[in-house]
């Protein structure tokens, strides 16, 4: 690491403050972590080739990212870090001709039977905590290895560390996606606390000058109602983007209506959706014993809220998802990060915690008082069945926008609640299809849809999520049709049975490509199984 003692001291100081909030308001950490979050290492020799002069991707079947139906086989040219050409190379069911143009390059794919999607974007993602997974490379390739080449942190990390790291991603001196560094008010400055309209204006002009691509809004505790509106104002005069977390305490006064109304960009999660649907009152009709730093009550409760709403599509129903259309709101409904709370013992289980989780992050899932997220004291059948009624709205909330032409993206916000990065975003797109989104319509959201969102808040056209001439080279390749069975998109594969009756495993990313350079998603992997290894054997010896 590059990066001097001081400036990961500051970074380290950041954290602390940065950590009560993220990704939605931790009431508490427990003791004993590690000093700081660690910046990923340089880039090793070996680490992904290219970019080259030019590179072919030979003979897949393209995905483009548009909604277009598939077609192939191509050849993709890339050269440097933009794809130059998309050429048919054949016809399917014939061979495809030998020593097919163009003929001069660098590097060369070969990617017969596999198929080509844009780069995958996340646009709710967190880096880890020293507590948890605090080094970001582990995050950064888990990642890459289900190909997610672009994340939108919310935020990433504090400041400092989240501003140099984007840009050491995008100058390629470390694996890792394309990074937005977007920050809550007040992040990285030294000016005091955002007090009043004024402050927040204030920091805005600040963050736009020092590497910060947009806000993440919570509206509670300094976030009141003139402060957020102002710097909702300030943002769009300054080409910043804006997302809110709409947490309970500020739904009251600042829905997810009202904030469409004001220009707010993404609405992340569920929260102000179903507040502004109520139809027998104006707020949630809470307990009396309710208490919002108790989150298993916090939680529980969340989901009881799905029969106060109005009937789906009802007028008011309609008129709602009119209205944040007509504002131009982006939907970013990240299912799985609360899918637990429907089915506990499946999110526990899954697959991928014995190789691939970190036994500070397992230890920080398991439930307690202390841990954000962590909110499992005594999960009932009857917390699931409200949490199944409630996904039923969300679901069709969320179908019913996409279907009236509101847009809709996909977003992860994994490191909490058994969730684990880049396995929980393959989740999502299973969770969207689920909700009644086409497997097309799901690849839409995960690549252009993004591309959007990031690209408009700038004023720019996007330079990425299609496969097209002109557009960064970044690229996901796939053994396995991912429109047929989006879980073979995980890097523990999908079982299924072979025609000799025998149970073998498939699918996986083969190849994932961030701006010309192709990384060997399941070298990637392992470097993270080895990672995880090292961790548990540290832990054992130090239990000794």
């Amino acid at each position: 690491m590059k990066a001097a003692g001081g400036f990961l001291a500051a970074a380290a100081a950041a954290l602390v403050a940065v950590s009560a909030l993220a990704p939605a308001m931790a009431v508490a950490q427990t003791a004993g972590p590690p000093a700081e979050l660690k910046p990923a290492p340089d880039r090793r020799a070996g680490e992904g080739l290219g970019p080259f002069k030019r590179m072919v991707i030979r003979g897949a079947t393209l995905i483009d990212g548009t909604g277009a139906p598939p077609r192939g086989p191509v050849d993709i040219v890339i050269e440097g870090e933009r794809i130059a050409e998309v050429r048919q190379a054949g016809w399917p069911g014939l061979a495809l001709a030998k020593d097919r143009p163009p003929r001069e390059f660098d590097h060369e794919i070969d990617a017969a039977g596999m198929y080509v999607l844009p780069g995958f974007v996340d646009l709710h993602v967190h880096g880890g905590t020293p507590q948890k997974a605090p080094e970001l490379e582990y995050v950064y390739k888990l990642w890459l290895a289900h190909g997610v080449t672009t994340v939108r942190g919310v935020s990433l990390a504090p400041h400092a560390i989240a501003v140099s790291e984007k840009a050491r991603a995008a100058r390629g001196e470390i694996v890792a996606p394309r990074i937005y560094n977007y920050q809550t008010l007040g992040s990285g400055w030294s000016q005091g606390r955002i007090d009043g309209p004024d402050k927040a204006r204030a920091w805005v002009r600040w963050a736009a000058k020092n590497g910060v691509d947009g806000i993440k809004f919570f509206v509670r505790d300094d976030e009141t109602p003139e402060v957020v509106l102002a710097a909702l104002d300030e943002a769009k005069a300054q080409g910043l983007g804006t997302v809110a977390h709409i947490a309970q305490p500020g739904v009251a006064e600042l829905n997810a209506l009202k904030l469409g109304e004001a220009g707010l960009g993404t609405v992340t999660h569920f929260y102000g959706h179903s507040e502004s649907l109520l139809k027998d009152r104006r707020l949630q009709d809470y307990p009396a014993d309710y208490n919002f730093y108790d989150e298993q009550k916090r939680f529980g409760v969340a989901a009881e809220i799905w029969d106060e709403i109005v009937e789906p599509g009802s007028p008011k129903w309609v008129e709602y998802l009119e209205a944040q259309k007509a504002a131009g709101v982006t939907f970013d409904p990240t299912f799985n990060i609360y899918a637990a709370s429907r089915d506990l013992m499946r999110a526990r289980n899954a697959d991928w915690h014995a190789d691939y989780t970190l036994p500070s992050l397992k230890a920080y899932f398991v439930s307690t008082r202390d841990n954000h997220g962590s909110y499992f004291f005594d999960w009932t059948t009857a917390n699931e069945v409200a949490w199944k009624r409630f996904y039923d709205r969300y679901f069709r909330l969320v179908n019913d926008y996409k279907n009236l032409g509101g847009r809709v993206t996909t977003g992860s916000d994994s490191g909490f609640i058994w969730k684990l990065y880049g396995f929980a975003y393959v989740e999502e797109l299973e969770l969207l299809q689920e909700a009644g989104f086409s497997p097309l319509e799901v690849i839409q959201a995960a690549t252009v849809n993004g591309a959007r969102t990031l690209a408009e808040a700038k004023g720019e056209p996007i330079g990425f999520g299609v496969v097209r001439p002109g557009l960064s080279a970044d690229l996901v390749i796939v053994p396995e049709n991912p429109l047929q069975n989006f879980k073979t998109l995980y890097g523990t594969g999908h079982q299924r049975l072979s025609a000799d009756n025998r149970v073998e495993t498939v699918g996986g990313v083969r190849w994932t490509v961030v701006r010309g350079v192709a990384y060997d998603a399941p070298a990637i992997l392992a470097d993270v199984k080895a990672m995880v290894e090292r961790a548990k054997a540290a832990q054992a010896g130090g239990a000794r």
